[in-house]
């Protein structure tokens, strides 16, 4: 039976308990708040709706996930890396990106993030919990990347790209910068055959889990974190 959430608590059914079809599907109601975000991913539950809907609770079995170290890069995109003159940095356009994300979405296929959830994640980049991977060419916003870091967790939650492999160079640019940190899984929620690509696996839902709980209390540097460059030279060299 799907839950419904109450508008007073931050409260929601163990994940194990979603529905196996439409696959995940948790619970409906609540809203957007931080604390309502931030009880959520640490439960391993994430939103996802369309704009005519209710706000929709998700926890899928099995989960699309990236082990960092198993992040897939192409030949040709080893060689794109050698020559391109992109350059990279964290969290100093946030607002930009999760807009540019939208943006991407509506044109392709109608976009899940609407002005409600783009409010709802900017809260929680100002209050440091959510954060963005942008990829520039000189002063022009190409691509990027959001999510929300749950201890040594990234719960990606959308990219977009407007030049050639601008949204995998955001993918390379977290993985390499966050690695540091203690990153131990890149969360994408759903597979896709994108992202399977890129090294995408399927984990089941009570590994995942298990992931996310051994790192939930072990948050990353800060100093990775503030608004800085990210130097794509090491990404060529490491890949």
């Amino acid at each position: 039976m799907l839950a419904q959430l109450s508008s007073h608590q931050h409260l929601f059914p163990d994940p194990r308990t979603a529905l196996p079809e439409p696959n995940g599907l948790l619970a409906v109601g609540g809203d957007l708040s931080p604390q309502r975000l931030l009880k959520a991913y640490h439960q391993g539950i994430f939103p996802w709706f369309s704009p005519e809907d209710p706000i929709l609770w998700w926890s899928p079995d099995p989960r699309g996930v990236i082990m960092p170290h198993q992040l897939h890069v192409s030949r040709s995109l080893r060689k794109f890396l050698r020559r391109c003159n992109y350059q990279c940095s964290i969290n100093k356009a946030f607002p930009e990106v999760i807009q540019a994300c939208a943006d991407q979405r509506a044109e392709l296929e109608g976009t899940w993030i609407t002005g409600e959830m783009e409010h709802a994640y900017t809260q929680l980049h100002e209050m440091g919990h959510a954060h963005s991977i942008e990829v520039w060419q000189g002063d022009r916003l190409i691509g990027g990347l959001y999510g929300v870091l749950v201890g040594q967790t990234f719960c990606g939650e959308s990219m977009f790209h407007r030049a050639d492999n601008a949204s995998k160079i955001a993918l390379l640019a977290l993985r390499e910068h966050l690695l540091a940190g203690g990153l131990r899984l890149i969360d994408c929620q759903l597979p896709s055959l994108h992202l399977n690509s890129l090294g995408a696996i399927e984990m089941p839902r009570e590994r995942f889990l298990h992931t996310l709980a051994l790192g939930v209390d072990r948050p990353m540097d800060p100093n990775l974190l503030v608004p800085q460059a990210i130097d794509c030279a090491f990404i060529g060299n490491s890949v």
